[in-house]
């Protein structure tokens, strides 16, 4: 499984992107896609994840404004991202979880997504 990710950039306090991870597979052959950041100094967390059932979980930090979705006829799934803060600055990453033919997970390489004040 290979990800593709894209849509990172500068954006000022209050503003909004989108972040899109392309998948080299069909999501049905994805139990979980996630999104990932990591800012200087600081571990790996998880922004958000969506199942290939269709339900999603959000960080206590994006809730009410970050919305992760997917498009199953474009194997992608988008991270939209509003109200951006200085603190959402950092690298994001996809995640790819399966279970099927045998547990294993993928990563994309990441996208900077750069808020300023």
């Amino acid at each position: 499984v290979q990800l593709q990710a894209s849509g990172g950039g500068l954006v000022q306090a209050g503003g909004s992107l989108r972040l899109s991870c392309a998948a080299s597979v069909s999501l049905f052959s994805i139990n979980t896609m996630g999104w990932y950041r990591q800012a200087p100094g600081k571990q790996r967390e998880l922004v958000a994840a969506i199942t290939n059932g269709g339900s999603t979980n959000y960080a206590d930090s994006v809730k009410g404004r970050f919305t992760i979705s997917g498009d199953n006829a474009k194997n992608t799934v988008y991270l939209q991202m509003n109200s951006l803060k200085p603190e959402d600055t950092a690298v994001y990453y996809c995640k790819a979880d399966r279970l099927f033919p045998r547990p294993s997970n993928y990563w994309g390489q990441g996208t900077l997504v750069t808020v300023s004040s």
